[in-house]
């Protein structure tokens, strides 16, 4: 079994930076490091989306048109944490940030992810 675990949410304003790290504990020896990871938002209203995914060497990467050149992904395994930074937030960002791990592939579908945690809320004020 994988447990992940979000951390660094919080409020900000428009404009402004924050950074979301994942750490990952249990059984990660064969899942984290050789598996893809990804996070994901849900906004209230709307449905859960894709926010970036990467590969298990960090050395390939995708993110969403709706973040892309504000967010960024990556992940440190020596220590088994995720990370997503996050600048140029805006209002519309605003909801619960999950972190994925366990898919395949390089791919923003929720449904190729095994393994999640159970959310940081960020708020992003105008």
């Amino acid at each position: 079994q994988v447990h992940l675990e979000e951390s660094g949410g919080g409020s900000v304003q428009a404009g402004g930076s924050m950074r979301l790290s994942c750490a990952a504990s249990g059984h990660t020896d064969n899942t984290i490091n050789i598996r893809y990871m990804g996070w994901f938002r849900h906004a209230p209203g709307k449905e859960r989306e894709g926010i970036a995914a990467i590969s298990p060497s960090g050395g390939a990467r995708t993110h969403a048109d709706s973040v892309l050149g504000r967010f960024t992904i990556s992940r440190d395994n020596a220590k088994n944490t995720l990370y997503l930074q996050m600048d140029s937030l805006k209002p519309e960002d605003a909801g619960i940030y999950y972190c994925a791990a366990g898919a395949v592939t390089l791919t923003l579908r929720s449904r190729a992810y095994a393994y999640w945690g159970q959310g940081t809320q960020v708020t992003v004020s105008s």
